[in-house]
């Protein structure tokens, strides 16, 4: 979709009574100035960034358009930060790609020090080192909540310990479970009640009458690029189906990695296109213990736009 498209989707899902629209980025446009415009766009939904990657921005930065979006949206941001991934952090944008949960950490501390104080010195991290930061203007919530993507045991107790929400994607409720039970031994690691974190997942959708081709690309696609997907389809039970896609992507043959994708892998990690069988499916990862499901377009082409719309509006809150 092109930006002005994702606004117009953002003020349709504010109509609807949406609580939040996210925007991802990675390319598409730039995450934060979209969200800007649907800032000035809206005025009650809230907005976040699913995610915003630690590598390819730095964390002052990152504090800086953060900053900067709540205070066009006055209060309605939720940053979310990820460490995105090594296949597109190097050959995208021509950086390394190390050490990412300790990269994680820094830019988090960082950027609550400087929301809550306006300036940072001599700043030592495990990987980060800043000296002297100054944000130079006022922030409107020095608390700004902050969300984590995470996939595996490791990550989801380190988002538990830090974070006010986890972002999730590509999960089964059987994994809402799992990452779930990881994130309550975080968050007692820091004290907290595991219920005051949330615990957010993209669940995919395909436009209507689209049929399975469009979510079968996008697996296809994920289980080809990203090594933590294709492991954690693996883990949810097609280790088999997901080896031979991949075999197929690494030999550039595209349409028959889409064939491979298994449809009952499409069942378990995207919502069904009957409304009574979807409402079905978010009460199975509410109970899993999800608490913010996210209703993830998957579209593309020059109906993008059009198609996402319709997904908002079929998948509207009663």
């Amino acid at each position: 979709m092109s930006p002005p498209e994702i606004v117009q989707c953002v003020q349709l899902a504010e109509e609807l009574g949406y609580e939040s629209a996210w925007v991802a980025e990675g390319h598409g446009g730039d995450q934060f100035a979209i969200l800007t415009a649907c800032a000035l766009a809206t005025s009650t939904i809230k907005l976040g960034t699913s995610i915003s990657s630690v590598f390819v921005r730095s964390a002052p930065t990152i504090a800086m358009a953060a900053a900067c979006v709540d205070h066009y949206s006055q209060g309605r941001f939720i940053l979310g930060l990820g460490s995105s991934h090594k296949v597109q952090v190097e050959p995208e944008h021509g950086l390394e790609f190390s050490a990412p949960i300790p990269k994680v950490r820094d830019t988090v501390e960082i950027v609550r020090t400087l929301l809550r104080d306006g300036n940072l010195v001599n700043y030592r991290g495990e990987v980060i080192n800043i000296d002297t930061f100054d944000l130079h203007f006022p922030v409107l919530r020095p608390d700004l909540p902050i969300y984590l993507a995470a996939v595996f045991p490791r990550m989801l107790e380190i988002a538990g310990e830090i974070s006010e929400g986890i972002l999730l994607t590509w999960c089964t409720p059987e994994h809402a479970r799992t990452a779930a039970h990881h994130v309550a031994i975080g968050a007692g690691r820091a004290g907290v009640e595991s219920s005051s974190v949330e615990l957010a997942t993209l669940l995919s959708v395909a436009p209507p009458g689209a049929g399975d081709g469009g979510m079968r690309r996008v697996a296809a696609t994920y289980a080809g690029r990203f090594p933590r997907y294709r492991r954690l389809m693996a883990e949810a039970g097609f280790a088999d189906d997901v080896e031979l896609v991949l075999r197929a992507w690494r030999e550039g043959n595209l349409p028959r990695a889409e064939r491979l994708v298994p449809q009952r892998l499409i069942d378990r990690m995207s919502l069904p296109s009957d409304a009574g069988e979807r409402r079905e499916r978010l009460a199975e990862y509410r109970e899993a213990g999800i608490t913010l499901p996210i209703i993830a377009p998957r579209v593309a082409g020059e109906a993008a736009g059009k198609s996402a719309l319709e997904i908002i509006r079929g998948n509207a809150p009663a």
